[in-house]
């Protein structure tokens, strides 16, 4: 099985080629290394069934030898991070949606099976938690460029759901809650990664709004397991499904957390939205997947827990450290 990863040098995309290279398949990666790092894949890269294209997807020749090439396509390259949706809108809604139709125009083209990963941000301000694969969505006005990413996230599903009605092409989306795991990178807002190197240095945990606000968050592990079952299963083609866990934690909690579990004299401190990111910025109390549609097709069920996952993050920023990088 040949496979492409689109976003494959970031910090999920790397886990996944690591976990289908172990499968025995042969792995091709675009990145145009915009958020991704080769430090994800350099230990990959003495694998002779590893590849890696440095370019953008919006490269249509290169993409069509790419997708001509391989058996299947996992769909990962987007902008991330509320950081970066905030500062550059731009770039977000174009990556997002112009990439997106790269991908599907060309799986068509050479009729490939394609998973797309979405996002939880797809749900909105919705209150009506657990949040299911077919509830309402509930967003701000056009004015708060916070709900873009939400938006060309929800572009991507529909063209992706379009050409399997319309064109049977053999597409699947993956909802995805918080990932988390080594290699992520605090760069774009990702809270765990921000507050562990935050603690290890001693410095204070920002921590954005009241810090009530709930998040659930999955070990990176957990989810390109899942990528690959949904890949493989036939009854998943046509389908949106939740991919993540459901142990909320508010993040003024999981601050604490990590301070105790780092040993880290750093105090807590809030930082008003409109200061952390923009003026007037949105943001959502809660959000929890409903997680049994993924168990029912795919045998989902998430593995490692919270403190575990703090305590492995916590890990690879320690050895990051002590490597000097």
């Amino acid at each position: 099985m040949k496979v492409l990863i689109t976003g494959g040098a970031g910090f999920i995309g790397s886990h996944l080629a690591e976990l289908l290279l172990n499968k025995g398949q042969e792995v091709y990666c675009i990145d145009d290394l915009s958020t991704g790092r080769l430090q994800n894949v350099h230990h990959l890269r003495q694998n002779p069934r590893f590849h890696l294209a440095v370019e953008t997807i919006l490269n249509e020749s290169v993409m069509d030898r790419l997708v001509s090439d391989c058996d299947v396509i996992y769909h990962l390259a987007a902008a991330v991070g509320v950081e970066l949706i905030v500062k550059s809108p731009v770039e977000t809604i174009q990556r997002n949606i112009l990439g997106t139709d790269v991908v599907l125009r060309l799986a068509n083209r050479y009729l490939r099976r394609v998973l797309i990963t979405s996002t939880s941000e797809i749900y909105g301000k919705s209150e009506a938690t657990p949040f299911r694969e077919d509830d309402d969505r509930v967003l701000g006005p056009t004015t708060k460029s916070r709900w873009s990413y939400s938006c060309s996230k929800a572009i991507d599903e529909f063209l992706a759901l379009a050409y399997h009605k319309e064109k049977n092409l053999q597409t699947i989306i993956m909802r995805l809650f918080n990932t988390v795991g080594p290699r992520q990178t605090g760069r774009y807002g990702m809270v765990i990664p921000r507050l562990v190197q935050q603690a290890l240095k001693n410095q204070p945990l920002t921590v954005y709004g009241d810090g009530k606000q709930v998040r659930c968050f999955t070990y990176v592990q957990d989810v390109v397991a899942a990528a690959a079952r949904l890949m493989e299963t036939p009854k998943a083609i046509g389908q949106v499904f939740n991919i993540g866990n459901t142990e909320g934690i508010a993040i003024g909690e999981l601050a604490e957390k990590i301070k105790a579990l780092t040993g880290s004299k750093s105090e807590i401190v809030l930082i008003p939205y409109d200061k952390a990111y923009e003026e007037g910025f949105e943001d959502m109390r809660i959000r929890v997947p409903d997680l049994s549609k993924a168990n029912r097709v795919i045998g989902y069920e998430p593995k490692v827990k919270l403190d575990e996952i703090l305590k492995r993050v916590i890990e690879y920023f320690r050895q990051q450290e002590e490597e000097g990088r």
